[in-house]
């Protein structure tokens, strides 16, 4: 098994553990996201897929952020909702990401910069609404994972690949949990 292969399957273990506790609401996601993404880090570098490389890096801070903010004694963040507006903004700032990254990156040997760029551009809004308890968040997730199956597939990452599956089926049921947790609390 070469080293590539062995840090893929270290990193997409750790990286279903951080899935399945995250759609339970388990704080102990986070070290398990971290770890993950940083194994990540090497492999998508070295698949020339950079914009993922950064968004893994982002993932490393967005865990220790994610961390923080479910951990704090002294508020207890709750499931929420967002108004069309904050969507309307994300959206935006998700498409001039992808269009600035993707820029970037082609001027490199980059594989297929705007696809990468797109991933990682809606992968760093869909992140940080997460860590902020966005319902919607796994909406943006259901859509990432499943355009990254291809993604992977495309760079030969076979296991990332069904890892992709895998979150996909897992964001539909974190979806359809949250949303039942958030009626509850109505």
């Amino acid at each position: 098994m070469s080293l590539l292969t062995s840090i893929e399957l270290a990193s997409a273990f750790t990286g279903l553990l951080w899935i399945i506790l995250l759609t339970r609401e388990n704080i102990w996601c986070w070290p398990f996201g971290i770890i993950s993404s940083l194994l990540s880090i090497y492999l998508f570098y070295e698949g020339k897929l950079y914009s993922e490389s950064i968004l893994y890096l982002y993932y490393v801070f967005i865990g220790f952020y994610g961390w923080y903010m479910w951990g704090r004694a002294d508020q207890k963040l709750k499931i929420q909702e967002w108004k069309i507006l904050p969507h309307l903004i994300i959206i935006g700032i998700g498409i001039a990401g992808t269009i600035l990254l993707g820029t970037f990156f082609s001027t490199t040997e980059a594989h297929r910069p705007y696809h990468d760029a797109a991933s990682t551009s809606f992968s760093f809004l869909a992140s940080y609404m997460e860590a902020q308890k966005v319902i919607s968040g796994w909406i943006f997730w259901i859509l990432i994972n499943g355009f990254s199956i291809w993604l992977y597939l495309d760079r030969g990452f076979e296991i990332y690949a069904v890892l992709m599956g895998i979150y996909f089926i897992l964001s539909v049921y974190g979806y359809i949990n949250w949303r039942k947790k958030l009626a509850q609390d109505v």
